[in-house]
């Protein structure tokens, strides 16, 4: 389902279908750095992260991680969404590319479209978003979208920077 359409790109669920792209983009040397491994080593795996990370937050959450696909080509290009975690008070925001589309504006030009969804769709009062410490380019991308950084946190044994702005 098309959640949100920007001049460039369109962000929509991601299915059981995304498998083989998923399985690519969190085995990329800069989603295990910056964002952690999580495990997904084949195409079974990659379908059951889609089940159980992003289509359970659709259902639950009326929002999650959604795919970011190119409008001319329908090309997979990387996530943007929000995430509820339990241990943030409010979702966060959170994207990833894969490195061939990084630095052409896309991240940027998805956040910014999720960002007016969450205030003017879902009524979000205030998001958040956490980096690692050493993730100067996503940090300088929150602060793009209206985001600032807050403090640092320690967050599953490891440090780091907590952004947030009241919508």
């Amino acid at each position: 389902m098309k959640i949100l359409e920007t001049e460039r790109l369109i962000l929509r669920e991601a299915t059981a279908d995304d498998a083989a792209f998923v399985l690519g983009l969190l085995n990329q040397p800069s989603f295990k750095k910056f964002i952690g491994d999580r495990g997904v080593r084949n195409l079974d795996q990659a379908r059951e992260y889609i089940r159980t990370r992003f289509s359970n937050s659709y259902r639950d959450n009326g929002f999650g991680l959604f795919l970011m696909e190119l409008k001319n080509s329908a090309e997979p290009i990387g996530l943007c969404g929000f995430v509820r975690r339990d241990t943030l008070p409010d979702p966060d925001i959170g994207f990833a590319l894969l490195p061939q589309f990084e630095k052409q504006g896309y991240a940027f030009e998805a956040a910014s479209a999720t960002m007016h969804y969450g205030r003017e769709t879902l009524g979000l009062a205030r998001v958040l978003a956490i980096t690692t410490l050493d993730n100067e380019a996503s940090g300088r991308l929150l602060e793009k979208i209206g985001l600032a950084f807050d403090s640092e946190l320690e967050l599953g044994g490891e440090n780091l920077k907590l952004f947030s702005v009241e919508l």
